[in-house]
């Protein structure tokens, strides 16, 4: 069994194509199966290497290895090959109308109430009209034929699938300039690494049939290779994900904190019964079916896998993390912090109230009460008694308790309303910066 993942490198991975990766990641792995990274990188306008090397990256954030990685654009001869063969075999043909002629002719027969499928007018040209073509400077792109019969199969996810090649406009398969489309690079890497298992997302359907038929032109016997389909992964507003959303970015997220795990666990599970739960990729692939996926699109909702990166955070020890925490961050503070976090980074923000410098807030009315509790400040040595002495201090000298008494030292000593148990960040802070905060 051998599986792959090929994105195009125009842009940063994200979340919804992140999810289909690991799809097949964990396809692979759960049936011992191989898994290939390709880079379809043939799109010389738009990919960057800046973009590849992030693919790269972010697939081993996420923990991912492969046992090949190839780049479409190192392959040209062989899709070149390819093409001459389909050539001579008159599946692929020359076409010279502009953009402009093709726009004409659909908006003719859409007026005509048509569905808007190429013509075929190609076909007719000879070779004289070809060569007078290119003798006033027009270079040909090319089409593939496509059979005239429904292309059918059983879909890993979808059961019994059929689209009628006839409804389809024959595909261009290389370009005017002679470089060669995705459709057909994809259907030549697949069968030169013999490829057996396709998923993907459900807006490839079509695109899967004409695939099926590139396919069979080009070995000349009918596919072994078994599709499947997942439905589209939406966001919490119900629309698209696109490349572009750079909050949904895996770089992104791992930017702003996240957890690899909680990525994985959470897109591992999203569209199905299961509860996403932390777990590693060895985990999630000894229990992965994709029967469990709905047949219905799912909406991917950043507060879940917040959650669930809340999860990993409470469950990481010191040594897990102490390479990403601010420096001089201790394992007493990661104790003490790591359990009001949602993200790794608000760390730094703790390590600023115990470590470094806050503006506190101005609390009106409260200045008589906190030069009282700083007065009553323990002289000596801190320990995780010390807060409970001192506010009991200061409870008796005010008459205070309760929020009254501990909401105005909690935000005049962390500028927070809330956060982790100050018997543990006091003796932290020390002495001298307390003084300061309750000035």
């Amino acid at each position: 069994m051998k599986l792959r993942f090929a994105p195009s490198p125009t842009g940063y991975l994200h979340v919804g194509n992140a999810r289909p990766a690991l799809v097949n990641y964990l396809f692979a792995k759960r049936n011992g199966g191989e898994f290939l990274l390709r880079l379809d990188d043939t799109d010389r306008e738009r990919s960057r290497p800046e973009y590849a090397a992030a693919i790269e990256q972010d697939l081993k954030w996420l923990g991912f290895e492969w046992s090949l990685l190839f780049r479409q654009s190192d392959r040209l001869a062989l899709y070149e090959e390819a093409a001459e063969r389909l050539k001579a075999a008159g599946r692929l043909y020359p076409c010279f109308e502009s953009e402009e002629e093709l726009k004409a002719k659909r908006e003719a027969k859409q007026k005509r109430g048509l569905a808007p499928v190429y013509d075929r007018a190609m076909l007719k040209l000879t070779p004289e009209q070809r060569a007078q073509a290119e003798a006033n400077g027009k270079k040909p792109y090319w089409r593939f034929l496509l059979s005239s019969r429904a292309v059918e199969w059983t879909d890993l996810h979808q059961g019994k699938r059929s689209v009628k090649l006839p409804a389809i406009s024959d595909p261009v398969l290389i370009r005017e300039d002679g470089s060669p489309l995705y459709t057909f690079t994809s259907v030549v890497d697949d069968i030169q690494t013999g490829i057996t298992h396709v998923i993907r997302g459900e807006d490839h359907v079509t695109n899967t049939a004409v695939q099926i038929d590139i396919f069979e032109a080009l070995t000349g016997v009918p596919t072994k290779v078994q599709f499947g389909h997942l439905p589209l992964l939406l966001d919490s507003d119900g629309g698209k994900l696109s490349k572009r959303i750079g909050s949904l970015s895996l770089r992104g997220l791992r930017n702003d904190g996240i957890e690899p795990i909680a990525v994985s666990s959470y897109l591992a599970r999203l569209g199905t019964s299961d509860d996403p739960e932390p777990l590693s990729l060895d985990q999630l692939a000894a229990s992965f079916d994709l029967a469990h996926f709905s047949k219905s699109p799912a909406r991917f909702d950043a507060r879940q896998m917040l959650a669930l990166n809340r999860r990993v955070l409470h469950g990481l020890s010191f040594s897990q993390v102490k390479d990403r925490l601010p420096a001089g961050a201790t394992e007493v503070f990661w104790e003490a912090v790591k359990g009001n976090l949602d993200l790794l980074n608000e760390a730094r923000a703790w390590w600023d109230v115990v470590g470094g410098e806050i503006v506190p807030p101005v609390q009106e009315g409260e200045q008589e009460f906190l030069a009282t509790a700083r007065a009553l400040l323990p002289q000596g040595e801190w320990d995780a008694g010390t807060w409970g002495a001192w506010t009991e201090a200061v409870k008796q000298a005010t008459g205070r308790k309760g929020r009254a008494l501990f909401h105005p030292l909690r935000l005049a000593l962390t500028g927070e309303e809330q956060g982790p148990e100050l018997k543990v960040l006091l003796p932290l802070m020390g002495r001298e910066r307390v003084l300061r905060r309750l000035q």
